[in-house]
């Protein structure tokens, strides 16, 4: 399936541009908006509006380079966030594995134990009886 080209006009610095490429036009109308933000940011500055207009383009693509690498910098905070919390995730996953077969393990137990009781209680009585009767025997 091939992806097709996108031409769209937009409007920066109020000059109109045909930006080609095979992304959406929302996005390049989006990307136009962020030049054209910029581009009012800095008309608002005094000290931007008397630099001559090379001057102008180099402090708006420093600014643009500068939210760009601000944000691959925030990326890679994330990413490192999203391993670290995978890696927790992880760790949580065995431990409840492991307090899951420990549980088992322990209700096993458990069930040995009150059959093991049962057996001795069963035990106990046929030894009172058999107790009892010697006695009586014994008196006898």
């Amino acid at each position: 399936m091939a992806i097709s080209k996108t031409d769209t006009e937009v409007i920066i610095g109020g000059k109109v541009f045909t930006l080609s490429g095979y992304e959406s036009v929302e996005y390049l109308q989006k990307v136009a908006s962020y030049i054209n933000n910029k581009i009012a940011e800095y008309s608002r500055l005094d000290s931007y509006r008397r630099q001559s207009m090379e001057t102008q383009n180099v402090l708006l693509e420093l600014n643009i380079a500068d939210d760009y690498f601000k944000a691959k910098k925030q990326i890679g905070i994330l990413e490192e966030d999203i391993q670290s919390k995978e890696k927790e995730l992880y760790d949580l996953k065995h431990e409840l594995i492991a307090a899951q077969i420990k549980l088992e393990t322990t209700e096993k137990n458990l069930r040995d134990m009150q059959s093991e009781l049962n057996e001795n209680g069963k035990k106990m009585v046929r030894l009172e009886t058999e107790l009892k009767e010697y006695k009586k025997e014994r008196k006898g």
